[in-house]
């Protein structure tokens, strides 16, 4: 019986000994989590500024350390276009605005070439869906897109000259491509996406068949304009996007997809002309 109860006192002793140290890991896990939590994460933002205790509480639970109207509240989020796309933008217009459109198109020769089919890096315009061309030429106008000489063309344009050139370029016959159908083995990220990195399949917007609403036609387009539109939405160069969708898919995608993709839509048929 002594031996039993020496035993039990040991184990107790021994019990005791490894609830404290639990207790003392668990204070110093606690201790770790909120300077991690309240000073090292909040820190590593470059707009971090200790102002005090209550000020690293509120911005580690994501809360605005202010709900008045200071400036310090929730913020209105920058708008990446101001364009609204409607299904009026798709119809075709009459002879008379295409003419017009046709007129002012002369300045556009240099870069988009004298049909809409570029010989350069620039996009091909011609067949280019009435509503894209709208949405990118207000988009430059309004500075949501950038580039050096199309905000200063842009900039000079009036809401019925925008609608006259996209109905011009709209007329126009699309640039010939190898023949695309669903069966053929395309490339995954056009085909089917790729669900787990949340990228969307090409075609469900840009398909020849199945197209969205200001999605533009990429058929033919030239290939290192397709890749640096894709970089620039990858690194969010360009955010013209709406509710960011393009820089969405395109930031998960490898630099060897995006040229893949880009080589896929630059393809041109056996009989194409340049």
């Amino acid at each position: 019986m002594p031996t039993d109860t020496k035993l039990d006192n040991n184990d107790s002793g021994a019990t005791g000994k490894l609830a404290r140290l639990c207790i003392v890991l668990l204070l110093v896990l606690t201790l770790l989590s909120a300077a991690a939590g309240f000073l090292w994460l909040p820190s590593v933002k470059a707009d971090f500024s200790a102002r005090g205790v209550w000020d690293s509480i509120c911005r580690a639970a994501g809360a605005p350390r202010s709900w008045g109207g200071d400036g310090g509240g929730v913020q209105s989020p920058q708008v990446a276009t101001n364009v609204i796309l409607l299904p009026a933008m798709m119809r075709q217009a009459d002879s008379a605005v295409v003419g017009r459109g046709a007129t002012l198109a002369l300045n556009c020769t240099m870069c988009h070439g004298a049909l809409g089919n570029s010989r350069s890096n620039a996009p091909n315009l011609a067949g280019q869906y009435p509503e894209v061309i709208a949405k990118q030429l207000n988009d430059y106008k309004s500075g949501k897109r950038s580039h050096s000489l199309m905000n200063s063309l842009a900039g000079a344009l009036t809401d019925e000259h925008i609608a006259e050139l996209a109905a011009y370029y709209a007329s126009l016959p699309k640039a010939r491509t190898a023949p695309t159908s669903y069966d053929e083995s395309l490339p995954a990220l056009v085909r089917v996406g790729d669900p787990m990195r949340n990228i969307a399949p090409c075609i469900a917007c840009h398909g020849g068949v199945d197209q969205k609403l200001g999605a533009p036609w990429l058929e033919g387009m030239p290939k290192q304009y397709l890749a640096d539109q894709l970089h620039a939405f990858k690194t969010g160069a360009r955010a013209n996007d709406a509710q960011q969708q393009m820089r969405n898919m395109a930031r998960n995608m490898s630099t060897a997809e995006i040229e893949q993709v880009a080589v896929f839509y630059a393809r041109k048929s056996n009989s194409a002309t340049q």
